[in-house]
């Protein structure tokens, strides 16, 4: 534990009312999880100020209060006022941990594409090494076999530090986790000393927030900053795929070890010799260890940078070759990641998690290597985000696909019709005289898709993936783009 004078010890201009002895249990954003001896971060927001809380949290036994406020606490309370919250919180919340990430290796794996399957196979090949691994992904969390879910790819500083606390005192000799840019350009990761950080790629996403490509590119170079930084931890490495264009901005930034994959350029490790096939991927890896024929069960391109990537990681953390190997040959997939749909129907279903247009050509020029007849590709673009981005993906689905069925993804408080009609422009460019429509019920979209598909068509589900929901307007219902494509084959037979 640690007082309320001490963690105003760490912030310029922060002032304590009331007892600077009062010791701390735990720090929390939400009230709800605020207990006896907590501290409560009064966060002021658009429709709820946490400031409105403070009874509450103290009748369930809090020791006190952070604010920017000058405020009246409930007796026996403690106030900690400083001058910026957020400052605050990146150097309070990972001293009152103890600095969890020192006592573990941290890989960090950031980029547009590819996070979610480069820290899968990374942990499968850490585990296989025989150490104890946690992970923080988009999917969910994982301290070993153990699962929670998560809300945003990287948490925030407190809901991190709490997570990283957690695993350390579970044992974890790792954490392998998805770094956004979000988390990046708001500080999220603070306190957190990585050991390695990998870039996967950059392409057009979340212009919306960063405005510029160039801006969302640097808030990418900033895990490499970080890496690079003096810390209490040796054996630094930046893993980055320099087949990208913003390889070398990723490289720049990193003053420490280099590690290069690429299929194209010359680099560290080297993927040659590759075939994509419909039951998985075949090529040839060399690097400074040697070389190994991997067969793997995950196919297309995509995938082979992701296994390079991941392997770029587990080579800098010192893994044998031979593990790797192993672990990739027994790798299967990813939810949500070219993943299959089968109930025996003599037609492929594929549902992935592509939201991006990069995303979108990956999964479907995969689809056309191993596609015997025709691909039909159902896809929408979310509201409230980039907006820019729609065109492009219309576009590239008209052009790769045999039939396009544009349809809602997470419209949330955008009219999906208009998400549509921003959609079709690009679908009109590139379609020709292919067939497509455009259906604004996901369900009724899917549906029609299968009821589509001939023997062996191959039908192409995009943007949500591992997601078990939608986000409407006014509320958030079950829905799984999986279960919903089972229905659907099951009905048609």
């Amino acid at each position: 534990m640690k007082t309320i004078g001490e963690l105003a010890a760490l912030v310029k201009g922060a002032e304590v009312i009331g007892s600077r002895d009062a010791a701390i249990t735990g720090i929390e954003r939400d009230s709800r999880k605020v207990g006896k001896g907590g501290l409560f971060v009064c966060i002021p927001g658009i429709h709820v100020d946490g400031h409105d809380f403070i009874p509450q949290v103290a009748a369930q036994g809090a020791a006190a209060i952070l604010t920017t406020r000058d405020v009246e606490p409930p007796e026996g309370m403690a106030v900690l006022k400083v001058p910026e919250l957020n400052e605050a919180l990146d150097v309070i919340v990972p001293f009152f941990h103890d600095y969890p990430a020192r006592s573990m290796r941290v890989i960090g794996i950031t980029g547009t594409n590819g996070k979610t399957t480069t820290s899968y196979i990374t942990r499968a090949i850490l585990r296989n090494a025989g150490f104890k691994v946690g992970l923080i992904g988009t999917i969910q969390i994982m301290v070993e076999e153990e699962t929670l879910p998560i809300h945003n790819t990287t948490p925030d500083v407190v809901e991190l530090q709490n997570l990283l606390a957690m695993m350390r005192d579970k044992g974890m000799d790792y954490v392998v986790m998805e770094v956004s840019s979000h988390a990046l350009d708001q500080n999220r990761v603070a306190g957190i000393e990585f050991d390695t950080a990998v870039f996967t790629n950059l392409t057009q996403d979340h212009l919306d927030y960063h405005k510029t490509l160039e801006n969302y590119k640097l808030a990418k170079a900033k895990l490499f900053e970080i890496l690079a930084k003096d810390g209490k931890k040796q054996g630094k490495t930046a893993v980055v795929n320099i087949d990208d264009g913003a390889g070398e901005t990723m490289l720049a930034h990193a003053k420490c070890k280099h590690l290069t994959y690429a299929i194209d350029g010359a680099a560290n490790l080297r993927a040659e010799d590759i075939q994509v096939l419909p039951s998985g991927a075949r090529f040839r890896l060399s690097g400074d260890f040697g070389s190994m024929d991997l067969q793997l069960h995950i196919t297309g391109i995509f995938n082979v940078y992701n296994v390079m990537s991941a392997v770029g990681a587990a080579l800098a953390e010192g893994i044998s070759p031979d593990v790797i190997q192993r672990t990739l040959q027994d790798f299967v997939s990813v939810p949500g990641r070219f993943e299959l749909v089968s109930e025996g129907q003599d037609f492929s279903v594929i549902v992935d998690y592509a939201h991006t247009p990069d995303g979108v050509e990956n999964v479907l020029r995969t689809a056309r290597q191993i596609a015997r007849r025709h691909i039909i590709t159902v896809f929408g673009c979310g509201g409230d985000r980039d907006r820019t981005k729609r065109p492009i993906m219309g576009r590239k689905a008209a052009e790769l696909s045999d039939t396009v069925i544009a349809t809602s993804d997470n419209p949330r408080t955008e009219d999906p019709e208009f998400i549509l009609s921003q959609v079709e422009e690009g679908v009109k460019e590139a379609i020709g005289g292919k067939h497509h429509e455009c259906i604004v019920d996901r369900r009724a979209a899917i549906f029609r898709a299968v009821e589509l598909a001939q023997k062996d068509d191959i039908v192409v589900i995009l943007g949500k993936g591992h997601e078990d929901y939608q986000i409407l307007k006014d509320r958030t219902i079950h829905f799984d783009d999986r279960e919903v494509a089972r229905e659907a084959i099951r009905g048609k037979k």
